[in-house]
């Protein structure tokens, strides 16, 4: 047997016989050891114990320390164990995939009754008896024709199908978890007792096409979340129920603010309250804009084919677009137009209309404009992700050497609408050079660099982010993280040589000659329907007062309130303040309630003595206290909060 070199992450170096497990390399380290280890890392890949190591190797040995491996490891493991649990409740229950996803796994079941609530506490209760049992955790390798005549003996069709659509060079290896058995990739724990049997949860069970193919067999999976201790599993928990209350979904219905429907997917409807919430929003940024430089402009939202075809989007982005045809009165073939999924092309449009100088330069132009992206219907997910929408977008034409400046003073903007967002710190992504792109490597090096440097002249705590740039250029992505731990991307800033050249957009520079603008593309909220709800979770529906689609109901106690209730509104409207009056005959805990739910920021009561004092009880959503204040003090003061931060 020949000899193999063993390197551990100390630097250290053992000499063993080629063929030798990790787990004979852990066992002849110490007994400890041997005891704790479930996998191994190899040449930096995820290594099973049981497989053998046949040539020089770099060598760590894991163990449940290891939260990477172990959690891929625990949550594998789980899927085995829950599918061997489902079929020996119900034999008859064909098993087809069980991959590990974000906190846990899921594993698809073919099975003629669909499961119940209690089946899966039944399930949860039986795949703790098996990792109490502590079975060895075994794995061989099978030649193909051998794997299929088992799977065919077993009546399992949907092994013998995945086993054909593995590629010929890679091997079937079968793993046993007892006298349990699947077809698996692994790598697995060396047996069911490392499973740490109270840190796992069933959670649900959605219907599943078998490969995602919707004219194949309706499978049911079962997901599950699983970590390494009870505690990580509570905190999951408590976190998947706070983003529940945060829903902005859910939200949305209580408060009345939009809804969505089958004849237009992925495209929002809104009521006025949202509506409210937008438009305050939009008003918002376009004081911020036009402080900071920027002339706002609108452009078409159904955009011939050749432009499309100028500027590289029909080669590269055709895919995500509308296409609209049109018999066009005298053509002799259909007209092919797209409705626009970005702006830039449109406002290069603009800017290529009338000569330009370096003088008329850094030009900032913004618009909220108004896209359509195609995305699957599996993928949408209310106001996060949609198919029409609106961007605060804006494009800088820029000499190469007002990058920096321009970077600089763009971060400064984002930086102050955040923080008057309620959003005082982000994270900072740079994305360099995707597979699929536009121009040439040299461009793209100069594109990179200038971002890169200009973005250390504000910061270095930049993360990269590899193969996500634009296909015309690298960008900055803004990340901000929310109350309850979420990130979110929104705004962006890239930097484009790509575009103006393709568009034919020049300026007369100071030597008379004509030259390239630099274009960079920026968004501060991305787009509006995902930021606002984004806001709408940030804050579990309690917005910013100012931001507040109703601000304030005034609400009567008794019927001979009712003038003065209007009276209070009037005056608080004059103010500036969103006012309702209700003095509906209805009690006033049931309105107090009713508002509270629709997340109305203050309910001001009237009754007998408020009218006659000439005051309002005060109550403030969560605050379970009421206060009496003199209506003329209350009116100031709600007439301050209303005001936008950036108007104070």
């Amino acid at each position: 047997m020949s000899q193999i070199s063993l390197t551990f992450p100390d630097g250290n170096r053992r000499d063993a016989t080629a063929g030798v497990t990790p787990a004979e390399v852990a066992a002849d380290i110490s007994k400890s050891l041997s005891k704790k280890a479930i996998s191994a890392t190899v040449n930096g890949l995820h290594w099973d114990l049981q497989w053998p190591i046949e040539a020089d190797a770099s060598i760590a040995i894991n163990t449940m320390a290891d939260e990477a491996p172990a959690l891929e490891l625990i949550r594998h493991d789980l899927a085995h164990v829950m599918a061997r649990a489902v079929q020996e409740i119900w034999p008859d229950v064909k098993v087809t995939i069980g991959p590990v996803i974000e906190n846990g796994w899921y594993y698809d079941f073919d099975r003629a009754e669909p499961f119940t609530p209690e089946d899966l506490g039944a399930i949860e209760k039986k795949m703790r008896e098996i990792i109490n049992k502590r079975d060895p955790v075994r794995t061989e390798v099978w030649d193909r024709p051998r794997a299929i005549a088992h799977y065919e003996a077993n009546g399992e069709p949907y092994k013998v199908e995945l086993i054909g659509a593995i590629p010929g060079d890679e091997p079937l290896r079968m793993y046993w978890h007892g006298d349990w058995q699947d077809l698996c990739r692994g790598p697995h724990l060396q047996n069911t007792g490392q499973l740490p049997a109270d840190s796992f949860k069933l959670m649900s069970v959605a219907g599943a096409y078998w490969r995602g193919d919707s004219d194949r067999a309706m499978l049911q999976r079962i997901y599950g979340v699983a970590f390494r201790n009870k505690e990580q599993l509570k905190a999951h928990l408590t976190f998947l129920e706070e983003a529940a209350k945060r829903d902005h979904r859910k939200l949305g219905r209580e408060m009345d603010l939009f809804h969505m429907q089958e004849e237009a997917p992925g495209q929002v409807f809104w009521h006025p309250n949202g509506w409210t919430i937008y438009t305050e929003l939009q008003d918002f940024m376009r004081r911020a804009q036009r402080r900071d430089g920027y002339v706002e402009v609108n452009t078409p939202q159904v955009v011939d084919r050749k432009l499309w075809e100028a500027s590289g989007h029909w080669e590269k982005y055709q895919d995500h677009m509308f296409i609209v045809e049109v018999d066009e009165e005298h053509a002799r073939e259909k007209s092919v137009n797209a409705l626009k999924p970005m702006n830039c092309p449109c406002h290069v449009q603009i800017f290529n209309k009338g000569l330009k100088s370096y003088r008329d330069l850094p030009l900032r132009m913004a618009e909220f404009g108004s896209c359509a992206r195609y995305e699957p219907s599996g993928a949408l997910h209310g106001l996060m992700r949609v198919r029409g929408f609106t961007q605060d977008d804006g494009h800088i034409f820029c000499e190469e050497d007002q990058i920096a400046a321009e970077t600089e003073k763009f971060i400064k903007l984002l930086s102050d609408v955040y923080r008057n967002l309620g959003f005082p710190t982000y994270k900072i992504k740079f994305s360099d050079r995707p597979d699929l792109r536009a121009g040439s490597d040299e461009t793209w090096d100069k594109a990179e660099k200038a971002l890169l440097d200009a973005t250390h002249r504000i910061t270095n705590d930049v993360e990269l982010n590899p193969g996500e740039g634009a296909f015309y250029g690298p960008k900055l992505e803004f990340v901000l993280t929310d109350a309850i731990g979420r990130d979110w991307q929104c705004g962006t800033l890239q930097v484009d040589f790509v575009v103006p050249e393709r568009l034919d957009a020049t300026y007369v520079g100071r030597d008379g000659a004509k030259h390239r603008p630099v274009m960079l593309h920026r968004a501060t909220l991305g787009s509006f329907e995902r930021f606002i709800g984004i806001l709408i979770e940030e804050h579990a529906g309690k917005l910013p007062f100012w931001l507040a689609p109703r601000q304030v109901v005034v609400a009567s106690i008794v019927s001979e309130a009712d003038d003065y209730v209007h009276e209070v509104v009037a005056a608080l409207t004059a103010a500036g303040v969103r006012a309702e009056a209700d003095v509906r005959n209805e009690k006033i805990n049931f309105k107090v309630r009713e508002h509270s739910v629709g997340k109305v920021p203050v309910i001001l009561a009237c009754g007998a003595r408020e009218v006659e004092d000439r005051t309002v009880s005060v109550r403030r959503l969560g605050e379970k206290q009421t206060s009496v204040t003199n209506l003329t003090d209350m009116v100031l003061t709600l007439g301050r909060e209303a005001t936008p931060p950036d108007q104070l």
